[in-house]
């Protein structure tokens, strides 16, 4: 007995062992061929990156779960330290091709985070998301706007604009605060697997938030682009666009949805290549219809799980196939972010992204007291609000293309921020899930029920 309680307690030690092991062999087997053919390219190096970047983050992710840290976060420091701001073991060229994988995974993301939203989880959880939206969107923004003005004297490209601009760019930065990041949430969720009224508030907010965000984003470029350009007026053809996005992206989400519950109930062979389908090609017909690929494939996943009863092979399938695809997503991820820059940013970086820790706490605060939320959630659901990852950089690419005067150097500051809060946000989601004990405990409930 006691010699079988000894081989228990060394089977950990020797996992995270191995992984260690396995990690360096491989960190040092792929430096080898980098100094062999420095400049060998073409579909092998791709090959290589992709199978680098897979194998790395699982041994990466065995390894750092003993101090605690979530999955993805392990993804993502092999990304960084693989990419090309380290040791260039994944260079720029390989990063840009690995492009489709990331719409893949966002396809993916919306597909099974639509899936998660059940009716029966939103009506209870309805007043508890009104007072959140209503807290964030209105105070959120608003302070992360004076946290913003506070930080512009350091910044050149807002330090020498007149009030009324440096408002409209603060507001910009205001509404940038508030956004969440779905994949980090959904990543999270996967791996521990939750149940309570934490994980639940947290996947309904950050799923249903990025709606409001996307609508008070538009509405924010369309006025304050006369405080920053006095010549330019109020577009309302750009409010006519965001209501065809909105109305187009719903309904042809809701016809997706329905069309892929009516083949997993007749056919459902061949899923694998349907999602993928729907992630590389149909992704690339939406953004040319100028309709948001987020929220129709977030709507086509709601309509199969509450329209139908295939939400839980939808659900098994796209984690079957995300399993993989999450990992180099996200590794992909750490090999973007710009470590140069964020050395040259970072003291507003961080000075910017404490300000939005604190705004989001007191907002949530705030909200959660009106709504009358459960001691859990008050004191633990701004947690998974921290985290920012590939929404709000796409954000920031809009609010570049509209203010090329500073949009640039706007992008730049952004990317530095989200590249902490990619980092930060998610040890913390994962924390208040364990501090709360509601790790675990959707198995647990699965095997209660079977």
């Amino acid at each position: 007995m006691s010699a079988h309680g000894a081989s228990s307690a060394q089977s950990p030690l020797l996992t995270r062992v191995s992984a260690a092991v396995g990690l360096a062999v491989v960190f040092a087997l792929l430096l080898a061929v980098q100094r062999v053919t420095p400049h060998f390219e073409g579909p092998a190096t791709l090959i290589a990156a992709v199978g680098f970047l897979l194998l790395g983050g699982m041994l990466a992710a065995q390894l750092l779960e003993a101090i605690g840290l979530p999955h993805l976060t392990a993804y993502i420091l092999v990304g960084v330290i693989a990419g090309p701001h380290v040791l260039h073991l994944v260079d720029h060229e390989a990063v840009r091709q690995l492009a489709p994988v990331n719409t893949l995974a966002l396809a993916l993301i919306a597909l099974s985070g639509g899936a998660e939203l059940r009716t029966a989880l939103l009506i209870p959880l309805r007043r508890s998301l009104g007072y959140a939206t209503l807290a964030h969107s209105v105070f959120g923004t608003l302070a992360m706007s004076c946290v913003f003005i506070g930080h512009s004297r350091a910044l050149p490209f807002a330090r020498e604009q007149p009030l009324p601009a440096l408002c409209g760019i603060a507001a910009l930065w205001g509404v940038l605060s508030v956004s969440r990041s779905p994949s980090a949430t959904l990543g999270i969720l996967a791996q521990v697997r939750p149940d309570g009224p934490l994980s639940r508030f947290a996947l309904a907010f950050v799923m249903s938030s990025d709606i409001a965000v996307a609508i008070l984003m538009t509405l924010t470029i369309t006025l304050v682009r006369p405080l920053v350009d006095p010549i330019s007026g109020i577009a309302l053809s750009d409010l006519a666009e965001l209501g065809h996005e909105i109305l187009g992206s719903i309904t042809l989400g809701g016809t997706i949805g329905l069309l892929l519950a009516i083949y997993l109930r007749l056919v459902s062979g061949q899923l694998l290549l349907i999602l993928i389908a729907l992630g590389f090609g149909l992704t690339e017909g939406l953004r040319y219809l100028h309709f948001d690929p987020l929220l129709t494939f977030l709507m086509a996943g709601f309509v199969v799980e509450n329209m139908s009863e295939q939400g839980p092979k939808l659900l098994h399938a796209v984690e079957q196939t995300g399993n993989v695809v999450y990992v180099v997503f996200f590794a992909t991820a750490g090999a973007h972010l710009d470590l140069s820059l964020l050395a040259r940013l970072w003291p507003i970086a961080l000075g910017l992204a404490t300000g939005r820790v604190v705004v989001t706490i007191i907002g949530h605060r705030v909200g959660s007291r009106l709504a009358n939320d459960e001691p859990i959630v008050r004191r633990w659901g701004w947690a998974p609000l921290i985290s920012q990852a590939g929404l709000t950089l796409g954000l920031s690419a809009v609010i570049e293309r509209a203010f090329p005067s500073f949009g640039t150097a706007f992008r730049s500051l952004v990317i530095a921020t989200v590249a902490i809060n990619e980092m930060v946000g998610p040890v913390l989601f994962k924390l208040s899930l364990d501090r709360t004990g509601e790790s675990g405990r959707a198995d647990l409930t699965r095997a209660g029920t079977s």
